[in-house]
């Protein structure tokens, strides 16, 4: 089944496409089933992507970077995505590079992007807590100002490259009275920190490959040029400002989720007989397959308008929110019909299709939930 060309690929991009699509499938796709059993990626892939130029592919090249666009990354998104990957955590990687490249110092960008680019380092940002998740306004850890830095205390959890990160974006509260205007992004390094502690790695439904983590500071060090930005209130701010690229990640990689399920479901039901006759012959078989048809090229086309929408710089926080909410909607029910389609083969963990059923789930929830994502399309209303 052929796929439709993204509207923003060129010629450049499609050799790129073909690098990352050998690169994913000779040092990622065969290692899957190890990760989710160790429940993390080994560290070489970092430098072995940092190499290729993947980490970092629209970083410019004074920071390391390959000097691409984000073409080049919803690319990389989308090979990840046809290759059923969701263990290595490129996503909060890339994420936390931009934070840095569009907020940092230049001290900052000069310190940190290098070794983000190259694997070197690698990546996580904190902010989901025990008690607080789509509602940051509700977090509890404090990072307390001294003479010699600051001290960060308190506990994040669902933190995906929690377990290899040497860099952590902690989301805190510098000025616990100030509301909004009182959380700031601090920089912690994770290398000889005895304040900082990792725990365990998480049990979750699907996504086992990912290393998802509890994590603990008490009194952990952070440098007082390491606040974001160096100023201390802004952190709020920095992350309604960088959310809309970690969003439209999510719609990419949902796109390309949706377009691997129907390919894999019209290749079984031509191949699976029931009655006499192949599945994909049966009414009911081809209208869900229609419909599916039919809902993967509107999202397609609606992804390609938002990495176009990148790409101009005119991309916004409602627009991320609908393609974050919609098409990890979509993503969920698509692949449910698929996993149906396949019958009792698709409850099995063997079949592509039901390992995607479990890492689909967590799409509607990460990246702020679809609930918070229709709150802020409706007030724009």
């Amino acid at each position: 089944m052929e796929l439709m060309t993204p509207s923003w690929s060129n010629p450049e991009l499609e050799s790129f496409r073909d690098a990352v699509r050998r690169f994913v499938a000779s040092e990622i796709a065969p290692h899957g089933e190890r990760w989710r059993a160790q429940q993390h990626v080994d560290r070489e892939l970092w430098h072995k992507a940092g190499a290729m130029g993947l980490l970092a592919a629209d970083i410019p090249e004074e920071y390391g970077g390959s000097g691409g666009s984000f073409a080049h990354m919803a690319v990389v998104f989308e090979e990840l995505g046809y290759a059923g990957d969701m263990a290595f955590g490129l996503h909060v990687h890339a994420i936390v590079a931009h934070y840095l490249l569009n907020q940092g110092t230049e001290e900052q960008k000069n310190r940190y992007l290098p070794q983000l680019a190259s694997g070197e380092m690698v990546a996580a940002i904190a902010m989901s807590e025990p008690g607080a998740g789509s509602d940051l306004k509700g977090i509890r850890t404090t990072a307390v100002r001294g003479s010699d830095g600051y001290r960060l205390n308190g506990s994040k959890t669902f933190i995906s490259n929690g377990y290899l990160a040497d860099v952590i974006l902690v989301v805190a509260k510098t000025d616990p009275a100030a509301g909004a205007k009182g959380i700031s992004l601090m920089l912690l390094e994770t290398r000889d920190n005895p304040g900082f502690r990792v725990g365990r790695i998480l049990e979750k439904v699907g996504q086992k490959g990912q290393d998802t983590c509890e994590l603990f500071f008490d009194d952990a060090h952070v440098p007082l040029a390491n606040v974001l930005g160096e100023e201390e209130g802004r952190g709020f701010a920095q992350l309604m400002t960088e959310l809309p690229y970690e969003r439209t990640i999510i719609g990419v990689a949902g796109v390309a989720a949706i377009e691997r399920a129907l390919r894999l479901t019209v290749e079984h039901a031509k191949e699976r007989k029931a009655f006499g006759q192949a599945l994909i012959e049966m009414q009911n078989t081809r209208f869900v397959l229609a419909e599916i048809k039919t809902e993967a090229t509107v999202a397609r086309i609606f992804i390609d308008r938002c990495v176009e929408d990148m790409l101009a710089g005119r991309m916004d926080t409602v627009r991320a929110s609908m393609a974050k909410y919609w098409i990890s909607d979509l993503q969920c029910k698509v692949v449910d019909q698929c996993v149906q389609l396949f019958g009792g083969y698709g409850y099995m963990l063997e079949y592509p299709i039901a390992q995607m059923y479990v890492d689909a789930r967590v799409q509607r929830i990460y990246g702020g939930a679809n609930e918070i994502m229709k709150e802020i399309v409706a007030r724009s209303l």
